[in-house]
């Protein structure tokens, strides 16, 4: 088998797999496979399709849509012609498209639905860059179809000068640029090449028992570099990768696709749990002292050094208890890969307790993603930690507690910014990340806070954010919150309720709910939210805890601008937001 040097040479890999499911979705109702021929078939036609077009090695391609067997298709046929290609989150503002619509010169654009294109049509008229926008079904104003691309391909093919492109490209040229949606200014170019995301590739392939029989379930956007990475190791290793179709039906798809692994962010599987918990609470009698009883137990699990005693009872829980758990993912689950955000340790612990092992991870666009992550063996897992950095990379700590990389991983630069790319890359080739860290064991990655967002209170009390939102999180009466107090006396906290919970609190407790304005006012609701800061409070340090607190009457969402695509807080945005009432917390 051909050296793995190039993205596209993932195809090869396909080639000799000669998989029946290579990528698969459901259409109308039914899963429906790609194979392994099919897919190389289909990207070369893709291939063909755009150089028909014109399309030259440096050009920009963007595509915008949900995760689909068609976005795998035009990723390789884009750049095994030396096309970049701009993948694009299908649920940012109309404001952020535009920019990286202009700022990326995108010639073509591919979509999927009609909301993207309402989104993105002023860019497209106005601009004058774009070409044309083709969509993948079809959409009301676009006469297009993807399809028309594959099929002018396989009317133009030319295999000779697709041969003559690919052996020309080599493993540092630029294969994708990736707009981060931060959570403070404009969002940047991330350039990352074929060899920057394939060392990340090779480094983590070999800690996930996976082979050509291993079933994959896709739900995050495979426009973000961390899902993205993860889905080439997959196919590196010839699993069969399925989308699900929509977040609404993730229960359904698991049951049916029975998988042995996926990627997620911690918010689904905090979700998760909190619906587990919620089942358990409407117990009754025995079964509900049994359920909670290896609720306990399982928080106490240990990565390493668990007694025969402690085991001999949690073989017991597992049989009552944990088996079901189990089975909510399909009964067949071998790992799931954490990353995007903070997961609680009590969710690590627990869900491994419960035979669901969760690798957390750590890492951002600019490092291709990854760059520590916990794995199977024992020796190198550690829960509140985000694993042992990868064999194939270097990390060390700043005398200012900042967290810095070195490797093959570190991107090439911002697109169309430099003195950017100087601010994070030092002259030793160091990636500064902005993330707080300590290195515990010395080897244990441990991520304490961001740089930007940690703040000093006028007391000169250093505040953490990150962490004291993590732990309220684990509140079932909280969604989303973010804390303050930068140069002020106290900590407060602004806080996006758990809707669906408080509502069937209220309807409990006999309060009523009525509609999120007047139920946010709610004296007896209000008092229920003390309680609950009142109990994280003994979690923080004097200086840190909550003194005030505002609730608010608002989903916090990507779509609505409050949070970034893997569900950080938008700390700008929030402040901006509520400015009125962060003013009267403070006053």
């Amino acid at each position: 088998m051909m050296n793995f040097t190039r993205l596209f040479d993932i195809l090869e890999y396909q080639k000799n797999y000669d998989k029946e499911i290579a990528i698969c979705s459901k259409v109308n109702g039914k899963w429906t496979p790609v194979s392994s021929s099919d897919y190389i078939l289909q990207a070369n036609y893709f291939s063909y399709g755009l150089l028909a077009l014109g399309i030259k090695p440096g050009d920009k391609i963007a595509t915008i849509t949900n995760s689909r067997p068609e976005w795998n298709i035009a990723d390789m046929g884009i750049m095994q012609i030396g096309a970049i290609h701009i993948p694009i989150y299908p649920n940012i503002t109309e404001e952020e498209y535009d920019y990286i619509l202009r700022h990326s010169e995108s010639k073509y654009v591919f979509i999927s639905s009609d909301a993207i294109y309402s989104r993105i049509r002023k860019t497209y008229e106005e601009s004058g860059s774009i070409s044309a926008i083709y969509s993948f079904e079809k959409i009301n104003g676009i006469d297009k179809l993807w399809t028309e691309i594959l099929e002018l391909g396989k009317n133009n093919q030319a295999p000779e000068k697709l041969e003559e492109i690919k052996s020309s490209i080599q493993p540092d040229d630029v294969a994708t640029i990736i707009y981060t949606s931060g959570t403070t200014g404009k969002p940047k170019g991330v350039m990352l090449s074929h060899n920057n995301i394939i060392s990340n590739v090779k480094a983590c392939r070999p800690n996930f028992p996976i082979d050509e029989t291993s079933r994959i379930l896709s739900y995050l956007p495979v426009c973000h570099v961390y899902e993205r990475m993860v889905q080439y190791v997959f196919q590196y290793a010839g699993c069969s990768i399925y989308y699900v179709e929509n977040m609404g039906t993730i229960v359904d798809n698991i049951q049916e696709i029975k998988p042995h692994a996926f990627t997620t962010v911690p918010r689904l599987l905090e979700k998760v749990y909190d619906r587990i918990m919620f089942k358990g609470r409407n117990l009754k009698g025995i079964k509900k002292a049994i359920f909670f009883w290896a609720v306990k137990l399982g928080d106490q699990y240990k990565e390493v050094g668990n007694s025969a005693w402690y085991l001999f009872k949690l073989k017991i829980a597992d049989k009552l208890v944990f088996s079901k758990w189990r089975a909510a993912f399909g009964n067949e689950i071998l790992f799931i890969i954490s990353g995007g955000a903070a997961l609680q340790e009590r969710l690590a612990r627990i869900f491994w307790a419960a035979g669901v092992p969760v690798l957390e991870g750590y890492g951002m666009t600019e490092s291709s993603p990854v760059i520590a992550v916990n794995e199977l063996k024992r020796e190198k897992l550690r829960f509140g930690t985000v694993g042992v950095p990868l064999n194939n990379i270097e990390v060390k700590i700043a005398e200012d507690g900042e967290i810095l990389t070195r490797g093959p991983h570190v991107m090439k630069g911002y697109y169309k910014a430099p003195e950017l790319t100087d601010e994070v890359i030092d002259d030793e080739g160091w990636l500064h990340t902005g993330d707080l860290g300590i290195l515990a064991d010395g080897k244990f990655l441990k991520i304490t806070g961001r740089k930007k967002s940690m703040f000093k209170t006028s007391m000169g009390k250093y505040i953490i954010p990150e962490l004291m939102e993590t732990k309220l999180r684990e509140s079932k009466f909280i969604e989303q919150c973010m804390i303050l107090g930068e140069n002020q006396k106290f900590v407060a906290a602004i806080i996006s309720p758990d809707f669906q919970y408080l509502k069937n609190w209220c309807n409990i407790k006999g309060h009523g709910f009525g509609n999120k304005i007047n139920v946010v006012k709610n004296p007896e609701v209000r008092k229920r939210f003390q309680k609950e800061i009142d109990y994280y409070n003994q979690f923080f340090n004097p200086h840190e805890q909550i003194i005030k607190f505002e609730l608010v009457p608002d989903e916090w969402a990507v779509e609505t601008g409050e949070l970034t695509p893997t569900l950080k807080v938008k700390r700008s945005v929030i402040e901006k937001k509520y400015e009125d009432a962060i003013k009267k917390l403070f006053k």
